[in-house]
């Protein structure tokens, strides 16, 4: 029976970033996907004109739905710029019994727009971030998650630790906003391994959705029954070769695009 994964996040009309980058992710990575949406945005690559959140009982509603009928083998979690839909998705992942949870806190974007309040940020962390296998924090957003800035290798094995062992969670510290490298780096707070994923640089200039990307394809491999580490390395060389394929759509960065470092042999070109 084909896997199934369920992304949770808001919709970008352009088709670079958000649930259609997520849906194209999981299809190519093997598995059935599934999407609840949490917002629609008017965007394209080159910036966003308008964002307009769903109902909370709505998304509720849609979750209903995918957990009652088809239940998902891994949930990817993007854009909730609200408390409310925060706190909906953390009752129905508890409610439902979801498991293999990758979080991207869509927090902060690429270009220093922070997308999510203060309270929304603290409901984040006390309600969903518990609840995650995965969180794939970038550089900007690690800093906020940990409250330290972030500016070398230690300082990103110092926020993931932060992040990871107050939620025992599992923290992937996403370093394509260092200037200096392309690596990343993930942190098991269960047996408090740091394990380096090396990264070279692509020069793409459509990077637009990458974060969605890396985040639906280690959601992806989860699904399929990969440990942790090789689902992250999976996802990551899957992202490389999409980047290598040099794909020219447009220019620019939307709300729900992330750092990223990528490198690697597995997977196929995204489209």
């Amino acid at each position: 029976m084909r896997k199934t994964a369920l992304t949770i996040a808001g919709s970008d009309c352009s088709g670079g970033a958000g649930i259609q980058a997520d849906i194209k992710t999981m299809m190519a990575n093997g598995v059935y996907a599934m999407s609840a949406v949490t917002a629609l945005t008017a965007q394209n690559t080159q910036g966003v004109e308008a964002v307009m959140n769903v109902p909370p009982d709505f998304l509720a509603k849609q979750l209903n739905c995918v957990f009652t009928d088809i239940f998902p083998d891994a949930v990817k979690i993007g854009m909730m710029s609200s408390a409310a839909l925060i706190r909906v998705t953390a009752e129905k992942l508890k409610e439902y019994g979801a498991c293999r949870i990758v979080l991207d806190p869509v927090m902060i974007s690429t270009s220093g727009s922070r997308l999510l309040d203060e309270d929304a940020v603290r409901v984040l962390q006390e309600e969903l971030l518990p609840l995650a296998s995965l969180v794939t924090p970038n550089i900007p957003e690690a800093e906020a998650l940990a409250g330290m800035p972030v500016a070398e290798a230690e300082d990103m094995a110092q926020a993931a630790r932060k992040i990871g062992d107050r939620c025992q969670t599992a923290v992937l510290v996403k370093g394509g906003h260092r200037i200096q490298d392309a690596n990343d780096l993930l942190y098991l707070p269960s047996s408090g391994r740091l394990v380096w994923f090396e990264g070279e640089r692509i020069e793409n200039s459509n990077t637009h959705g990458t974060g969605c990307t890396l985040s639906s394809a280690i959601a992806a491999n989860l699904a399929k029954g990969y440990g942790l580490t090789e689902a992250v390395e999976r996802a990551k060389s899957y992202l490389s070769d999409a980047l290598r394929a040099m794909l020219d759509l447009g220019k620019g960065s939307g709300p729900m695009d992330h750092g990223f470092a990528v490198g690697g042999r597995y997977g196929e070109a995204l489209l």
